[in-house]
């Protein structure tokens, strides 16, 4: 990805989050900085945009963002508790609104018969203010055709979408 990013809907969350004067920060694994790109091709993002960690690692995931060993060894980092533990840990380190966390296998190898090549985890974390009792976590699954560099923009499309949806049920 470069300055030639498809700003639509990085533009569309722009909008979504200045009007709710709210904040985000991304947990990327698979996509490897791909959500800070985009976000950050919009003029503007300092608005909104606080910080992207890209967690590859094991231990950055639990360094950075206290994701447990017990979610990584008994689910692996390709899966629905890590990536839940990703949105909720950037969240709450960088103390923004909204976090998003991706965790997935882009290939070409690494695939597995539960989690084939494509697979990829999207977590978005609301942060409610304290008291309300409304902060919240999803996570979804999603499985991708194509090779790795289309896995990865496919990644960042429907990571954005996500939030998108998610704010606009706000």
């Amino acid at each position: 990805m470069n300055d030639d990013i498809d700003r639509e809907r990085p533009m569309a969350v722009a909008d979504a989050l200045r009007e709710t004067e709210a904040s985000l920060a991304v947990a990327e694994s698979c996509t490897g900085g791909l959500i800070g790109a985009a976000i950050t091709a919009v003029p503007g993002a300092s608005d909104y945009f606080d910080s992207g960690l890209t967690t590859y690692a094991y231990d950055a995931k639990r360094r950075h963002l206290g994701v447990s060993r017990e979610a990584l060894d008994e689910h692996g980092a390709v899966s629905e508790p890590v990536a839940r533990e990703m949105a909720q840990g950037i969240r709450d380190v960088t103390d923004v609104t909204w976090g998003i966390s991706t965790t997935g296998i882009a290939g070409p190898t690494g695939g597995t018969e539960e989690n084939p090549v494509g697979t990829v985890y999207i977590g978005i974390s609301y942060g409610a203010p304290w008291g309300s009792e409304e902060s919240y976590t999803t996570v979804s699954r999603y499985v991708f055709d194509g090779d790795r560099a289309d896995v990865r923009a496919k990644t960042v499309d429907r990571a954005l979408a996500d939030l998108l949806a998610e704010l606009e049920a706000r």
